[in-house]
């Protein structure tokens, strides 16, 4: 027999004998319904994230598939999920056992503590003169009954992976236990695999991780030019990045062209109204439910407008207001939030406007909601600075290419305001500039990153003006 027709054979013959059998002894808790499920898990990953993340941070998975719903809403989860796995290459990518939770995650930290424990002293059990120093303690499988399983992981892939691998476990248990009786690997040979020397070895000689490593960044106004200039710069740094955009055709553009250039597991996109606090809460839960957190929010999202005081429109005072002063808020509370529950800090970045220093004229509207923008981020830096939460803001002037805003009447109105053709306006803001250089959103997205990264670490409450220079928006 070839190999593919003796495995063929095996699973027919599995499938016999677990026709009509109970799976892991039924049913013990019904699995809730999806909504119900994803907001649960939502709720409980950023919780787990900070706490096994506060030496290195871990990106998260979530799966409730039909397979791992039927395993952890059963009778004999716990005892099962005890005996650890039966294939090396399983517990490489999960470890040799799970960790069981329940849905409120109430004990949550004494339940890692003890799993930390029970590691160390298996460690401690098996280890050979020249075995490896023990590696990171803390679970990398979490099930939760009626819920699904979460994973983390050094990156999303490994989180995914290592979901898949323990689902393929949970198969092998479930053929097992129906037919006879599940037996995991000896704990010794276990241990002798998962610091074979070979294996540390290999990772050894692991690239050095990139300065966003295992990070996660929330961009509104993602699918724009200045936002997805900062989107490709937190990626080529190894971040996770979601992508927040009122504009769902140009969101799916970018999200499929960031994610065949950075890897598909690393890009998602998420369709959002920053003036609607509802939306903005889904966003946020759909951020965090496909990465298990966030870390960085680059409020980008924008509009502009431009006429004389008089001709300026209560709608056109409100819109600007809208967006640019309560979408800020908005999104800036949701992420106080849920930073607040990971507990391990984070950085805000906002993306301003000169106008917000220096006044404009024929831009009231404009350059008012941007003052606010600035001084809500000053605000935000003194409340969050005792939780670890940095606050910047980046100032741009004139980044006509790439950007929305600046196609249509927007050009034309600053042109008007400046009594010259749109098709002068770029020439005219570079020779305005005391550098004489046009700005672009690769500048932008320098300055963000910096903000988001740990060179700034210690800077929160500061303004990076990109302009190429302007004494009017010198800080004073």
């Amino acid at each position: 027999l070839t190999t593919i027709a003796t495995i063929n054979k095996a699973i027919a013959w599995l499938a016999e004998q677990t026709r009509g059998k109970s799976a892991f002894g039924g049913t013990r808790v019904i699995a809730a319904a999806p909504a119900e499920r994803h907001a649960a898990a939502a709720r409980l990953m950023p919780e787990i994230r900070g706490l096994i993340g506060q030496d290195e941070k871990k990106v998260g998975h979530f799966d409730d598939s039909p397979e791992v719903l039927e395993f952890v809403s059963s009778t004999r989860l716990e005892e099962l999920a005890a005996l650890g796995t039966s294939c090396p290459d399983h517990f490489l990518r999960t470890k040799i056992r799970p960790l069981v939770l329940q849905s409120d995650a109430s004990d949550l930290p004494a339940l890692l503590a003890t799993y930390r424990a029970g590691y160390a002293a298996y460690y401690e059990r098996c280890r050979h003169p020249d075995s490896p120093a023990m590696r990171d303690p803390n679970p990398v499988v979490f099930l939760v009954p009626g819920t699904g399983m979460i994973t983390f992981a050094r990156d999303k892939a490994t989180a995914r992976i290592a979901g898949e691998f323990y689902k393929n476990a949970i198969n092998v248990m479930r053929g097992a236990s129906t037919v006879d009786t599940y037996v995991a690997l000896p704990e010794q040979e276990a241990f002798n695999i998962e610091y074979w020397l070979l294996e540390e070895a290999k990772l050894q000689r692991m690239p050095k991780p990139k300065s966003l490593a295992g990070r996660v960044a929330l961009v509104t106004g993602g699918a724009g030019g200045i936002g997805s200039a900062i989107a490709r710069r937190y990626l080529s740094e190894g971040a996770c990045v979601v992508l927040a955009d009122v504009d769902l055709k140009s969101l799916d553009g970018m999200v499929e062209n960031l994610g065949a250039a950075y890897g598909k597991d690393n890009v998602r996109g998420v369709l959002v109204d920053v003036t609607d606090e509802h939306a903005v809460a889904r966003a946020f839960a759909a951020a965090t439910l496909e990465y298990g957190g966030i870390d960085i929010l680059v409020s980008n999202a924008g509009i502009s407008s431009a006429s004389p005081i008089e001709d300026t429109a209560l709608e056109v005072w409100d819109r600007n207001m809208d967006i640019l002063a309560k979408g800020y808020f908005l999104v800036s509370r949701e992420a106080f939030r849920l930073m607040k529950r990971q507990q391990t800090g984070g950085a805000i970045v906002f993306i301003a406007s000169k106008n917000g220093l220096a006044a404009s004229p024929n831009a009231s509207a404009y350059c008012t909601a941007k003052a606010a923008e600035i001084h809500l981020a000053r605000c935000l830096a003194l409340e969050g600075a005792p939780l670890g939460i940095r606050v910047n803001t980046v100032n741009p002037d004139a980044v006509l290419r790439g950007s929305k805003i600046w196609v249509g009447e927007w050009r034309e109105q600053r042109a008007a305001a400046y009594r010259m053709k749109p098709d002068e306006l770029e020439e005219h803001y570079r020779q305005r500039s005391m550098l004489k250089k046009s700005v672009f959103p690769e500048d932008v997205a320098e300055a963000a990153y910096f903000l988001a990264s740990d060179l700034s670490g210690k800077s929160t409450g500061n303004i990076i003006n990109v302009d190429a220079g302007n004494a009017v928006s010198f800080t004073r």
